[in-house]
């Protein structure tokens, strides 16, 4: 097989892991997996990326048409690269995995394309053995798996639902609203993925857009005089809950309208308080003027489907064209390291970003959960934060050269601090 240095370019595509073993493993070529590979090679570790797709930011480009970063520009930038300035604050899908090409060549990153690990196995010299396809089996004493946030499109098994005689997608799967015009849709779910395709689809010139609402969201700016909802964010997000609460419900009376009327609610819980059960804050790119303009009709949750009828929590029963459900996505992690007992029961890591599961050392977690201060800013705290680590325990083991001095230790992106 061939060494990975032949691979050394994102815009290469291979079919054979290196042989020559790294020093650490890294699964998936998205931006967690691309910063800590960035992050170790300032420390002089080598580092070989495994993408299963043909190229890097995989799931960044099946993204819908018109996603732009919720998070600003200067403060999603990934370790050592920041994202050029002629991309806008708020940086659009394309831009986004152009971005990533760019930073992969920028660092010289060895990126294995077409390389799916589908399982995470001790190796008896106390390392890890990664099992891909093809029956080839690489092996590091380090892993650092980034597979995703969004990794598994999730789809409720409603009742009735496989008999469902209209159409019915996962929202991974919508692009934009061209095939949609003039047709009666029912968009299922209240997160960023579903107020946003709603609000796409009542600008693209579907018929009627309806919007199951299952838990009111809480919804708020992306910016205010132009100071960026996620600033807020990374300021308030070590205060007390209770208090964040409070001052989220002043800011939401004075900066978003009562929907209440339309049938979107004030949520009776707090802000933060829903974040830290994983609710993270809808940010409005459309839905509140799409709503009040009756553009969009919020409607009770589905309970279920009977033939091309659609029956709402509320008894009603509706008849729409398409159905496209926002329901969001799951780790996908239980194939590659269930049997490790390193996971939670809704499939997260345990230990994440620097720190190992004490059963699992050397085996670290990066994207899996999902901040209120941004989810690239955080992914590029975490590389950091894991190459230091690594970094440290090699030079212990006499692998590798000390770290750096803090003097030239890597500064993490500029904006306020945590």
């Amino acid at each position: 097989m061939p060494d990975a240095a032949a691979h050394a370019s994102s815009s290469a595509s291979s079919t054979t892991p290196p042989m020559a073993g790294p020093s650490v493993y890294v699964i998936g070529g998205g931006p967690g997996g691309l910063a800590t590979a960035a992050a170790l090679g300032t420390y002089g570790i080598r580092a070989v990326v495994l993408e299963k797709a043909d190229a890097v930011g995989a799931s960044w480009r099946g993204h819908y048409d018109r996603l732009r970063l919720h998070t600003t520009r200067r403060l999603s930038g990934l370790p050592g690269l920041a994202i050029p300035r002629a991309y806008g604050r708020w940086v659009a899908r394309d831009d986004v995995v152009r971005y990533l090409e760019q930073y992969a060549e920028h660092h010289s990153l060895e990126v294995a394309t077409g390389v799916e690990v589908r399982r995470v196995d001790r190796a008896a010299d106390g390392g890890w053995v990664l099992h891909a396809e093809g029956g080839r089996a690489p092996a590091a004493r380090t892993v650092v798996i980034a597979t995703g946030y969004n990794h598994t499109p999730y789809l409720p098994d409603w009742p009735g639902r496989t008999g469902y005689t209209g159409e019915l997608l996962h929202a991974g799967d919508y692009r934009n609203p061209r095939p949609y015009t003039g047709k009666d849709v029912l968009v299922v779910g209240t997160g960023n993925t579903g107020a946003e395709i709603a609000a796409d689809l009542a600008a693209g010139g579907a018929a009627r857009i309806r919007l199951a609402v299952r838990t009111a969201p809480h919804i708020v700016r992306r910016s205010t005089a132009g100071w960026p909802a996620q600033a807020t964010g990374i300021l308030v997000r070590r205060l007390p809950p209770r208090m964040v609460d409070r001052a989220a419900h002043v800011m939401r009376r004075l900066s978003v309208p009562d929907l209440s009327a339309h049938g979107l609610p004030t949520p009776d819980t707090g802000l933060y308080s829903r974040v830290l059960e994983g609710a993270i804050p809808v940010q409005d790119v459309g839905l509140i003027d799409a709503v009040r303009s009756g553009a969009v009709q919020p409607v009770a949750a589905v309970t279920s489907f009977d033939g091309n009828v659609v029956r709402l929590a509320n008894g009603d029963a509706i008849e729409p064209d398409v159905v496209i459900a926002a329901t969001g996505y799951r780790r996908g992690l239980d194939d590659l390291v269930g049997h490790l007992d390193l996971l939670d029961t809704r499939g997260r890591p345990r230990a994440h970003g620097p720190h190992t599961h004490p059963s699992a050392p050397n085996l670290y977690f990066t994207g899996y959960t999902n901040p209120i201060s941004g989810m690239l800013r955080e992914l590029a705290l975490d590389a950091q934060r894991i190459a230091h680590t690594i970094t440290t325990t090699l030079t212990t083991n006499n692998e590798a050269t000390p770290p750096p001095s803090p003097a030239t230790t890597p500064p993490a992106p500029p904006g306020p601090a945590r």
